[in-house]
């Protein structure tokens, strides 16, 4: 991670086919396009690749989730249970739809607790998205269950973790929508762009309206077709659906890169005293974008954290202080600070955040470092990272 580092002839080759053709846009303009369709053969491809019937090509991670959201039906007033360690886009896609975003504890996999989900469940609950960050997954087996039973909409935000499996399936295969994102640092990139995948007819049709102003792209007369629906826009391009479909025939050695790192990184560590690692669910296997390790305190790991980035050590993250990725940073969240009025439900509905126990959160984050995978690092050079990172730890735990 991320595919940017594998650029080459076959991004360029994709993108010149468009550029050839004058064609931008991924609908219309049929007799210009000499034969290239880059979205409809990204989503034909990306379906196949997760094991699913569907997929609809976005504008980004957080349009597929908010799209994902919106073929569910989650609307104004609607709660949706979400992690305290995600990105942003996380609680953003769920209030542009005027629904509620519920904030609970991750455990020790650094994703959604399912017994902190349970206990939040309310009437007005609709939908659980756990978020697989960092590369790895939530406990998908307890949550489809806690969804079955109180008929609730489950959501993988898979956005970080594609090629991730559990139970041998794709991650986001398992929910009824699964979303990724294609951004310029995701394991596969179209620059900007993202995906949603799903088994459900009903939810596909919604999916292909909504992100395209409700269109029913019915015929070849785009001028013709009907709305069905209301909805937006938030359509991908030919362009950065050329360099995803490109990407997306390397994904395969981009994965195998990444566990041999990973495994590298994760060996030199194993046999430190103190050293623990994040626990992935019985059934899963990571897609190795990162190593996330434990240190036994919150002090001991700020203090590792601050020595790694004096040795030298690059893309290792203390998410904990993070401004993006967890609950203590989003202050603009907690203070509700919006460039207009926040919709009644949210302001009446939404928990406290600067008053709400995330000491669970705190917990495990707190004693979190995060060492990002890459792809382009030469064996020698993952070898030295591995010793660099396991001797300033050592002399932080001595």
């Amino acid at each position: 991670m991320p595919g940017f580092e594998v650029f080459g002839a076959e991004e360029r080759k994709h993108v010149s086919d468009v550029l050839e053709s004058g064609v931008l846009m991924r609908y219309g303009f049929d007799g210009m396009r000499n034969g290239h369709w880059k979205a409809k053969e990204f989503e034909k491809a990306f379906a196949e690749k997760m094991q699913s019937q569907y997929c609809q090509l976005v504008s980004s991670g957080t349009s597929a989730l908010t799209c994902a959201l919106a073929a569910a039906g989650i609307g104004a007033g609607d709660e949706v249970i979400m992690p305290t360690f995600t990105f942003v886009a996380s609680f953003e896609s769920i209030m542009m739809l005027g629904a509620v975003p519920v904030l609970v504890d991750i455990d020790d996999t650094l994703t959604l607790d399912p017994k902190a989900v349970e206990a939040v469940i309310t009437p007005k609950t609709r939908c659980v998205m756990p978020v697989h960050m960092c590369g790895s997954m939530a406990d998908l087996n307890a949550l489809r269950a806690i969804c079955d039973k109180h008929g609730l909409i489950l959501l993988e935000d898979a956005c970080q973790a594609l090629g991730g499996t559990y139970n041998g399936e794709p991650l986001g295969s398992i929910g009824d929508l699964g979303c990724f994102s294609f951004d310029f640092v995701k394991t596969i990139t179209c620059g900007e762009g993202g995906g949603i995948i799903t088994n459900n007819k009903i939810y596909a049709e919604r999916l292909d309206q909504f992100q395209d102003h409700g269109h029913d792209h019915v015929g070849t007369d785009r001028g013709a077709e009907s709305h069905p629906t209301l909805g937006y826009n938030f359509r991908i391009s030919e362009l950065h659906a050329a360099v995803g479909l490109a990407q997306l025939e390397k994904l395969d050695g981009i994965l195998k890169a990444q566990k041999e790192h990973y495994t590298i990184l994760r060996d030199s560590l194993a046999a430190i005293d103190g050293v623990t690692f994040r626990r992935v669910p019985e059934g899963g296997e990571e897609n190795y974008s990162f190593l996330n390790f434990f240190l036994p305190t919150e002090a001991l790991t700020q203090k590792a954290h601050k020595a790694l980035k004096e040795a030298g050590v690059d893309a290792c993250f203390y998410w904990y202080t993070n401004n993006w990725h967890y609950i203590k940073g989003w202050e603009h969240l907690r203070n509700f600070k919006s460039l207009g009025r926040l919709p009644e439900e949210i302001q009446k509905q939404m928990q406290d955040l600067n008053t709400t126990d995330f000491s669970k959160s705190d917990y495990w984050m707190g004693r979190t470092i995060s060492s990002l995978v890459k792809i382009c690092w030469s064996e020698a050079e993952v070898k030295q990272r591995a010793a660099l990172i396991a001797d300033v730890v050592k002399k932080v735990l001595s």
